[in-house]
């Protein structure tokens, strides 16, 4: 691992709650943050979510041991307001296959992490339900494109959910529902925030994630590093 790759963040900024500015720190997770990042996961997928798919310890070792620089938190008034989590993969977009997300991100647990892979790969994504009025989700995205510029990667990738489309499903096919939504007919609650974090739409993939709402689809996004030509 270079220099570069141990190159800590960390980014002091200000949020707004309405009107008032509310400062934040976003930074490199630990095993000291293990707690409070559980404790959002508990908070933003309450029971009926299965308590098995939260976050746990050996998971979280593996993000903050294998590939520390994608494992970023956002911290509102010194506790844990959410995080956001990635690994590197090898990606080919003229040889791009179908996968899963437990296929593509270890089941969470990375251990398949490529040093020296050429694309950052969005795990997972998680706001604490009190602080999502304040924007962080975007914030942590754009982090996450200045460590895809700092390691010199060529692109940001990862699968959204579409949860707005069992709303349709009965009287659109899922291509017309994701065109539907880049054409600003439809918006969906996950895709058309993609939209606006600057991602892109790559194909949407079937047998994503056991996600009823989403009819078990994904639309692949992605985001090129304006300093590497892909």
């Amino acid at each position: 691992m270079s220099m570069t790759e141990k190159s800590p963040y960390y980014k002091r900024l200000y949020v707004f709650d309405g009107d008032k500015p509310v400062e934040a720190i976003i930074r490199n997770y630990t095993s000291n943050d293990f707690a409070g990042l559980i404790r959002v996961q508990q908070e933003s997928f309450p029971p009926p979510f299965p308590s098995e798919l939260w976050w746990n310890e050996e998971q979280l070792n593996e993000h903050v041991s294998r590939f520390p620089e994608g494992a970023l938190c956002v911290e509102i008034a010194g506790e844990i307001a959410g995080s956001i989590t990635g690994l590197r993969v090898n990606y080919d977009p003229q040889q791009a296959t179908d996968h899963s997300w437990a296929t593509i991100t270890d089941n969470g647990y990375i251990r398949n992490h490529q040093p020296d892979g050429d694309t950052l790969y969005i795990v997972d994504i998680c706001i604490r339900p009190a602080h999502r009025k304040l924007g962080l989700g975007k914030w942590m995205m754009q982090s996450m494109y200045e460590v895809v510029v700092q390691l010199q990667l060529k692109r940001l990738l990862g699968g959204g959910r579409m949860p707005g489309y069992h709303k349709v499903a009965a009287s659109m096919t899922i291509t017309d529902y994701a065109e539907a939504i880049i054409a600003g007919r439809l918006k969906d609650p996950v895709i058309t925030f993609l939209l606006r974090c600057g991602r892109t739409p790559v194909q949407v993939v079937p047998h994503y994630l056991d996600d009823e709402e989403s009819g078990n689809y994904a639309m692949l996004m992605e985001w090129e590093n304006p300093f590497i030509q892909v």
